[in-house]
């Protein structure tokens, strides 16, 4: 019989008594947290972490959209529902954003409680299905990371390694390689695994809010501030924070981030009291970070403090090897995840693959692979179904002369309209990472930046 085991984090003890009494009718495994931290270490330390979270969206020192994020990056399957007393449509759809399944208000009854996770499991177990079913055949790899070329079993020997220290890492890697995979390999293999792994981006959040996500604030610190509010260093204490393109972080935080490297120690954001953590840090970059330091973007003694021991992972183009595995594997995700029944790639089809440069690397191919499950959706893939979809990602010739109209042409217009094209592109093509998108048009990073910021361009709406 199937053991179901449910956490609750909310501070109001009638609520958590409630639902209590409600999991343990029905005999499952009930834990109860009233801090958001508790809930995090148990959920990364528990051998058999939870199947479901209820999580109350105004719990103390985590706001509850900020854990769900948390809670899913540490442990993917889980299904969070949102539980509130003041449920409104913008708190709604964030929480939907961040993951939630689904989103109740306070009060519910014990039918709409049981209902609600009934659907839940019996989703999941659907999903399951096609793994349960037949035989699972393991590709060759190392902890989730899919590859046997040269190069990827290097970097496993590496991870190994490195694991079995808490030196200092620094993953290299191109956008799309796999960075966090590795982070997260060297997490698990570590003697921290039962402790957390908290990934922060440092290049997806405002300089004047990346301080306050890393370290923490205080109330009052600054407008908005209703409360207080621990960091990742604190979330990460005895386990391990993976901070993402590193290279990106400004100058002061850089002085900020050398401190906890080399005395474990910071103040959250208007506060004055020393907090001590024991946190390893692993950092990563797409960025030539030895470059940066002779320019003077980035600090000198930072880099050879977080420079300890380096991970460099190959680009997809460079381990072309490993592409047939890569496609066996994300045509079996995507299937058990559509329900569908896309077939292998034909011998042409697959010299294709491996014949294209692929500058989004793994990530690229993965988008890919999707898109071919819901657009084709059975049967073996050609040539031709490439044709359709694989080329769409190369930027066109932009060479060709524009015709001018016999009326003629405002040109400042086409102008504009010309470089906004070409922009959008090398965003779309690289997924919105502007390093990547600079060098496809060769031009300076704070330049595309200000020219994005200047002509108000958008990332397309991610899908509710």
């Amino acid at each position: 019989m199937e053991t179901v085991s449910i956490f609750v984090v909310d501070d109001d003890e009638m609520i958590c008594s409630a639902l209590s009494q409600i999991f343990q009718e029905e005999d499952f495994q009930v834990s109860v947290f009233r801090h958001g931290k508790e809930a995090l270490e148990a959920l990364g330390s528990s051998g058999s972490p939870a199947d479901i979270a209820f999580v109350d969206l105004r719990i103390p020192d985590i706001g509850g959209i900020e854990m769900i994020r948390l809670m899913r990056e540490i442990h993917p399957a889980i299904i969070p529902i949102v539980i509130t007393g003041s449920g409104s449509i913008d708190s709604a759809v964030e929480a939907t954003k961040a993951g939630a399944y689904h989103y109740m208000t306070k009060p519910f009854n014990h039918d709409e409680v049981r209902s609600i996770v009934e659907k839940a499991l019996s989703e999941r177990r659907s999903g399951d299905a096609g793994i349960q079913g037949g035989e699972r055949v393991e590709l060759p790899g190392f902890d989730g990371i899919i590859g046997e070329s040269a190069q990827m079993n290097q970097v496993f020997s590496l991870i190994e390694r490195v694991a079995k220290s808490d030196s200092t890492v620094l993953i290299l890697g191109e956008s799309g390689t796999g960075k966090e995979l590795v982070a997260r390999a060297i997490h698990r293999n570590s003697d921290r695994r039962k402790k957390q792994l908290i990934p922060m981006n440092c290049g997806s959040i405002p300089e004047t809010l990346l301080e306050s996500e890393l370290f923490g604030h205080v109330k009052g610190a600054f407008t908005g501030a209703s409360a207080s509010r621990l960091g990742r260093f604190s979330l990460a204490d005895k386990g391990i924070i993976f901070l993402d393109e590193i290279g990106d972080m400004s100058p002061s935080l850089q002085v900020k981030l050398l401190r906890v490297l080399q005395e474990q120690e910071f103040e959250q954001v208007g506060g004055t009291r020393t907090i001590k953590v024991d946190v390893w840090v692993i950092a990563a970059t797409n960025q030539d970070l030895h470059k940066s330091v002779q320019e003077a973007n980035f600090r000198e003694d930072l880099y050879y403090r977080l420079n300890v021991i380096r991970i460099a992972l190959p680009p997809l183009r460079e381990r072309k090897s490993d592409i047939p595995l890569l496609v066996e594997h994300f045509i079996r995700k995507f299937n058990r995840e559509k329900g569908c029944k896309l077939g292998p790639f034909t011998d042409s089809a697959m010299e294709r693959l491996a014949s294209y440069h692929w500058p989004g690397n793994v990530r690229e191919m993965e988008n890919l692979i999707e898109r071919l499950v819901i657009l084709k959706g059975e049967g073996e893939v050609t040539v031709e179904d490439l044709d359709d979809l694989f080329y769409q990602s190369e930027l066109p010739e932009v060479s060709q002369a524009m015709v001018l109209p016999k009326d003629g042409i405002d040109f400042k217009s086409a102008v504009t309209n010309f470089e906004n094209d070409l922009i959008l592109q090398a965003l779309s093509r690289s997924n919105w990472n502007k390093n990547r998108a600079a060098d496809l048009l060769n031009l300076n990073r704070t330049t595309l930046v200000e020219k994005i910021k200047r002509k108000k361009l958008e990332p397309p709406n991610e899908e509710i």
